[in-house]
């Protein structure tokens, strides 16, 4: 069967994860979508869409969640079904650490979506055991603890709006402090703790890695002149073979101790190597900011 040109995107994860968001962002983006469509219209709807005669349809958003119960029983017969008709969904889903699911809730006042008794992590822990065999199926996997909306929306820009002389594989690089955790997306973690720490240094301590004084201290070490050669040439040879296999997303993790001198200096002066190459980059500095 031959492939279909209507792109499928499934939106689903954790409730208070930010799946609103993403349509919004996939609205803005030209895709057609629509929220907790019941799932055994999922196959009709698509077949309408592509039938379109007044408005050409090239682009649909679904999402689903917890609500809508019946998904969770026939997601795999319907991603088999419409693989079957020469479609191939693509599904983001979207997750958060239980204490910002926790204050996101109590913030809006909103109810969660699971009828139990009990506290409201109760609900947000049988969630999380419910979605875990459809996270499996996920193409990008986001986690949107540290995210306000408009860092979710960048997010979903850059994964989903390829430029046309750009390689459909989109870059995320971001930088981040081991003492606040790995990021849960991140696909290769990168540790450069090994270079010389500008903390150290006491007319260096105050500023970022965003300042010229620190990225030329760390660029001008041999440390980071050999790391950065024999990395490049790692990600020559991983990227490629990434595309081959279909990834659409690929996270580069790089931390330090505190995510504010060493990481961040490493992923600006990656960006130079980005930018010579034909692939799409979003660069984010997660932890710069914190104490």
């Amino acid at each position: 069967m031959a492939a279909k040109y209507i792109r499928i995107v499934i939106v689903t994860g954790l409730s208070g994860s930010g799946k609103t968001t993403v349509l919004k962002a996939l609205e803005d983006l030209g895709f057609f979508c629509v929220d907790n469509l019941p799932p055994i219209l999922f196959p009709r709807f698509i077949e309408l869409c592509e039938g379109f005669t007044w408005e050409k349809i090239s682009k649909i958003g679904l999402g689903m969640d917890i609500r809508e119960g019946e998904f969770l029983n026939e997601y795999p017969r319907i991603f088999k079904e419409l693989r079957s008709h020469g479609y191939t969904p693509e599904v983001i889903f979207l997750e958060s650490s239980d204490a910002a699911l926790v204050r996101r809730f109590s913030e809006t006042r909103r109810q969660h979506p699971l009828d139990i008794k009990g506290p409201i992590s109760d609900r947000i822990k049988l969630e999380r055991d419910r979605l875990s065999e459809l996270r499996e199926t996920a193409s990008i996997i986001i986690d949107t603890s540290e995210y306000t909306v408009h860092d979710l929306q960048k997010k979903i820009f850059a994964a989903f709006q390829v430029p046309t002389n750009k390689s459909r594989l989109t870059i995320h690089v971001v930088s981040f402090g081991y003492r606040f955790g790995i990021p849960y997306e991140a696909d290769i973690v990168i540790d450069v703790r090994f270079i010389p720490n500008p903390y150290f240094i006491d007319e260096l301590r105050p500023l970022s890695g965003n300042d010229e004084k620190v990225k030329n201290f760390v660029s001008e070490k041999q440390e980071t002149k050999l790391f950065l050669k024999k990395f490049e040439e790692l990600l020559n040879f991983l990227i490629p073979l990434y595309e081959k296999e279909g990834k659409s997303n690929l996270t580069i993790a790089i931390g330090c101790t505190g995510g504010r001198h060493r990481s961040v200096s490493i992923v600006n002066l990656l960006k130079i190597f980005f930018d010579e190459n034909i692939y799409s980059l979003h660069i984010r500095h997660r932890d710069v900011d914190k104490v």
